[in-house]
């Protein structure tokens, strides 16, 4: 079956846009984009790359070689994804090396296993290895890809028109991702890759204020798939929905419950980076005031999520999410997420880091907030996090005394 290419993605020098043009022209619009000029210090884009611009291969297994990967059989489907098969990358890159031959490069890591090609795919670099890198969207280190919105397993294969209506008047999007080039696909669009030569990319998976509505409507449409898998079982299931909720876990990676904690944890983060911003905004007035707007503006989206997670009852049972200020404050992950929201609105604003305020500071800044216990802890459920919110925004959200516009969305991120 044939597809109809409406036109390319834009392409723009990155190192011309500002962050709030690209808000506003890219993800403010959910609109894809590739940007140049962003990858020219990545030190992967030197170690990962020789100067002939072919893949040092050798250097993931000097470096990586024992650690095991899942690789993915590009010949046999397996549920929506490739079958997977696991080994060291010590071993993949060997047959990399052996099978790779020019006339063969059309897939990025173009090997045979039997008759297939085998695509080193997803691999969890930081997890797996307790690296640390700066991601933003997809960047590109070797190789060409071309990057299409799609919504079937291949839209080049035969496509049932009964399983996707409609299919044959969807009109794409195609663009080419050049070395060294990011490509931003926006929540929402799928897409498919077909990589032209041997290629390396990362990816990093993300969401911010802008989209956060829509990992919510996936998490939703995914518990509604998984509850109708079942549905058949409802009347002789003692705990139905509990089941349903695990299924979602395992499915998804993460049900109502899990991405309501992380919403909680991801809006104390943003409290209390407002309260340090109060405490260390005196000589830079104007660039803490944008920066109060960001966190802000992720503090409403949350709220906003929250309300609509609790008019569809997708909190129902749930006591709500116990929060110790004080022993939150102590817990490093909670510390490097705060860290890493003060680094990137201090890039984005070029704003310098204030000096660091002590664990009493803050515990008596989040105290001084109505809604928390004078024990410093409380169990959150929906409507408390609203009113937390509500309170925090009215408090901490000018600085120096000065009101900012708290609904200029359009600064947020």
């Amino acid at each position: 079956m044939g597809i109809r290419i409406g036109g390319n993605i834009e392409k723009v020098n990155a190192k011309e846009l500002s962050y709030s043009e690209f808000v506003l022209k890219y993800m403010e619009k959910n609109q894809p984009v590739v940007m140049m000029g962003l990858m020219d210090d990545w030190k992967a884009c030197k170690d990962w790359v020789f100067d002939n611009g072919k893949p040092n291969l050798q250097f993931f297994s000097t470096h990586f070689g024992n650690s095991r990967v899942q690789v993915a059989d590009c010949g046999t489907k397996e549920f929506t994804d490739q079958k997977r098969v696991e080994m060291s990358v010590s071993e993949f890159v060997d047959r990399w090396l052996e099978n790779s031959m020019e006339e063969q490069s059309s897939a990025s890591t173009n090997l045979s296993y039997g008759d297939h090609v085998l695509y080193l795919k997803d691999w969890h670099f930081v997890k797996g290895l307790g690296l640390l890198f700066m991601l933003m969207f997809s960047g590109h280190i070797v190789g060409q890809q071309m990057n299409m919105k799609g919504s079937v397993y291949n839209i080049f294969d035969d496509v049932s028109e009964k399983e996707f209506p409609g299919f044959k008047e969807a009109i794409w999007l195609e663009c080419t991702q050049e070395q060294n080039e990011i490509i931003f696909v926006p929540s929402g669009w799928y897409h498919q890759v077909h990589n032209l030569e041997d290629t390396i990319s990362i990816n990093h998976n993300w969401f911010n204020a802008y989209n956060l509505s829509w990992v919510w409507n996936l998490l939703l449409r995914d518990y509604d798939e998984a509850k109708e898998y079942i549905e058949d079982i409802r009347d002789i299931c003692d705990d139905f929905e509990g089941l349903c909720q695990r299924n979602l876990a395992a499915n998804t990676g993460m049900n109502f419950n899990d991405f309501y904690f992380v919403l909680a944890h991801f809006c104390l983060a943003n409290v209390v980076e407002l309260c340090c911003l109060r405490r260390n905004c005196e000589n830079s007035i104007h660039s803490s005031s944008l920066v109060a707007q960001h966190l802000a503006m992720n503090l409403r989206s949350v709220r906003k999520t929250v309300l609509e997670i609790e008019s569809v009852g997708g909190l129902d049972g749930n006591c709500g999410i116990f929060l110790d200020i004080r022993e939150t404050l102590d817990d490093p992950s909670f510390l490097n997420l705060c860290t890493g929201l003060e680094r990137v609105y201090g890039m984005i604003h070029k704003l310098k880091s204030g000096d660091i305020d002590t664990r009493k500071d803050l515990v008596d800044d989040l105290m001084d907030l109505d809604s928390i216990r004078t024990n410093g802890s409380q169990v959150f459920k929906a409507e408390e996090l609203v009113i937390f919110i509500d309170k925090a925004i009215a408090k901490l959200g000018g600085t120096n005394g000065d009101e900012i516009d708290l609904l200029s969305e359009r600064d947020g991120a």
